[in-house]
């Protein structure tokens, strides 16, 4: 398991208007491989933690290659103002590659799989027991 420390800072607020909110963390120079994670984020030091599907990399269908790399957590079930805030993400499980997509249509329909597959792992690997 990877984690990353940071505070949560403004993006551009496509992940909110595509229905995905975001909390967008600058992604530390340690080797973290880009694509799409199953994953959890501690909401402070001792905090509640929260199930998420976190994106590292680009952007590519917004950015090409050229877009800032960034880790992007969208906290399952959960609504509120993060910015600012201290959180833990913690990678578990990455669930495929960054891709550029054709449009924002194929991307939340890839996102919405990517929510279903984090449920499925979270119900799998965090059940008590």
């Amino acid at each position: 398991m990877l984690q990353v420390h940071g505070v949560v800072e403004h993006g551009d607020e496509r992940g909110r208007t595509l229905g995905f909110p975001t909390a967008n963390v600058a992604v530390p120079e340690h080797g973290l491989r880009d694509g799409v994670w199953a994953g959890t984020v501690r909401l402070g030091p001792d905090g509640p933690e929260r199930v998420a599907a976190v994106s590292v990399g680009h952007r590519p269908t917004y950015y090409g290659k050229d877009g800032a790399r960034l880790l992007e957590a969208h906290l399952l079930d959960f609504s509120g103002d993060l910015y600012g805030r201290q959180v833990v993400v913690s990678l578990h499980v990455r669930l495929r590659p960054q891709r550029r997509f054709s449009g924002s249509a194929d991307l939340v329909e890839q996102l919405r799989r990517d929510v279903a597959d984090t449920r499925a792992w979270a119900a799998q690997d965090l059940l008590p027991g």
